[in-house]
């Protein structure tokens, strides 16, 4: 009798992390000395980009809001879930802004890596092969540049998607009319928004099956993005309008406006 065709890699580790026990104990080591639980939530945030659009003197996720460059209020935002295992930051190899922040601006358990790609996936892959995690620990990869977020919402996408087999992301419903434009700049057609969502972060999914899609589907604009092309489905599970991307100047002044507002 022929043997069964041997399963592919991430199948087999999605069929692992389903069966693993809800949660035990383990060891983090240097530098952050601490038992956590496993499976162990990681935050993994991108801030390799130069932020072009933006218009700013300095890259985007250290332009000043509020006073304080706006990758301290995103850092400030997973510090305070307790529930987050470490904080690992991906920038560029030659990144130069980070020293004038100082090592005290940053939470306990963050973690810098100069491992920045010139691609946003490149950059999470890196970052992923850099940092120590189980395959069934638990990545949630958040924008630098969406300063809005909240700990209330990293902690409702978490109890969202812990016991989830695939994982999933923040998303909103697309509120507007969408329209398709053809060469000339006219209206080509109008799109249906029936169950369009627009995608934020952060986006949660195990270590090990991330890692190879980012490994097999490097082309992509975020990690859900990958995840779909393996055949799986990410949960939509309802963000928040306040948790925008600042992109171009105008962004700015109403990502202050929601940090002011209680």
């Amino acid at each position: 009798m022929q043997n069964a065709p041997r399963e592919s890699s991430w199948r087999v580790q999605l069929q692992a992390c389903m069966q693993i026990p809800k949660s035990r104990p383990y060891y983090t080591g240097w530098p952050h000395d601490r038992f956590v639980m496993s499976p162990a939530f990681f935050a993994l945030i991108p801030a390799a980009g130069a932020g072009a659009r933006a218009g700013s003197a300095v890259p985007k996720q250290y332009a000043p809001l509020l006073g304080k460059p706006m990758l301290l209020h995103t850092l400030a935002a997973f510090g305070a879930v307790p529930g987050i295992a470490a904080i690992h930051v991906v920038v560029s190899k030659e990144e130069a802004w980070l020293e004038t922040l100082g090592g005290s601006a940053f939470p306990e358990h963050c973690q810098i890596h100069r491992v920045g790609g010139t691609t946003r996936a490149q950059s999470v892959l890196n970052g992923l092969k850099a940092i120590e995690a189980k395959p069934d620990d638990w990545v949630l990869v958040h924008d630098a540049a969406r300063p809005c977020i909240t700990p209330a919402m990293i902690e409702g996408l978490i109890a969202a998607l812990k016991d989830d087999e695939v994982g999933g992301l923040l998303a909103i419903p697309v509120p507007d009319t969408v329209k398709r434009a053809d060469s000339a700049g006219r209206v080509a057609e109008t799109i249906s928004r029936e169950g369009l969502w627009l995608a934020q972060t952060p986006q949660m999914f195990r270590y090990g099956v991330l890692r190879e899609a980012l490994q097999r589907f490097p082309d992509v604009t975020d990690e859900a993005g990958a995840i779909e092309r393996m055949g799986l489905k990410p949960k939509l599970v309802q963000g928040d309008a306040r948790n925008i991307k600042a992109t171009y100047p105008a962004d700015f002044a109403l990502a202050e406006a929601y940090l002011k507002a209680p």
